[in-house]
């Protein structure tokens, strides 16, 4: 058996110290390809250890049949390296059209009841699953329109117009429920919007 393929055996056997060994071994490799595809070393070395991570993680899908440490480790950094450039050009793209939006409308000054209103509001806002809460949030605190909330938050249009309507809903009946049992705030969740 060459070392390699010892080496190989007792990674995916979940021995640390062939973790340890591998990245002494081809750690360099991997962070001078994360370095040529991504042309910046901070980067390279985040998807130097993302790659060793994911190889630890999933070491049980090594196959030495089909190549070598190196060639996996260089084939998952690759991966790697392509899922930066594209987390970083749609982080650019959603960062421009923020930029590009309208500056937000100066709201009136804050009386005590709308920022208890508002209080009310933002408890039943973090009662919403995340994509509903998202949207109700980039309506009605930031003042977008449907058409840029789908542009910032890449999801189609229709599925902004479905999360704010049911959230919507959600927030009244959750609105409805708190005013009947408080008495004459019940108003409604526009009020606080």
């Amino acid at each position: 058996m060459s070392p390699g393929d010892e080496l190989a055996e007792r990674f995916r056997d979940g021995d640390d110290r062939a973790l340890r060994t591998a990245y002494e071994q081809y750690g360099g490799a991997v962070l001078a390809l994360a370095v040529r595809v991504l042309g910046n070393r901070a980067d390279a070395e985040d998807v130097t250890q993302a790659t060793f991570v994911a190889a630890w993680m999933g070491r049980e899908t090594f196959d030495p049949g089909r190549g070598s440490v190196l060639g996996w480790l260089l084939g998952i950094a690759r991966r790697k390296a392509v899922d930066r450039i594209r987390s970083t050009v749609r982080d650019e793209r959603i960062s421009d059209t923020v930029r590009s939006l309208p500056p937000p409308a100066t709201t009136p000054e804050e009386t005590p009841e709308r920022v208890v209103d508002r209080l009310v509001v933002a408890d039943a806002l973090n009662r919403l699953p995340g994509e509903q809460r998202r949207t109700l949030e980039l309506a009605f605190f930031d003042d977008l329109t449907h058409p840029q909330i789908a542009a910032v938050t890449g999801l189609p249009l229709g599925t902004v117009k479905s999360h704010i309507r049911r959230g919507m809903a959600s927030l009244r009946r959750r609105w409805e429920v708190d005013g009947a049992a408080s008495g004459p705030r019940s108003a409604g969740p526009s009020r606080a919007l």
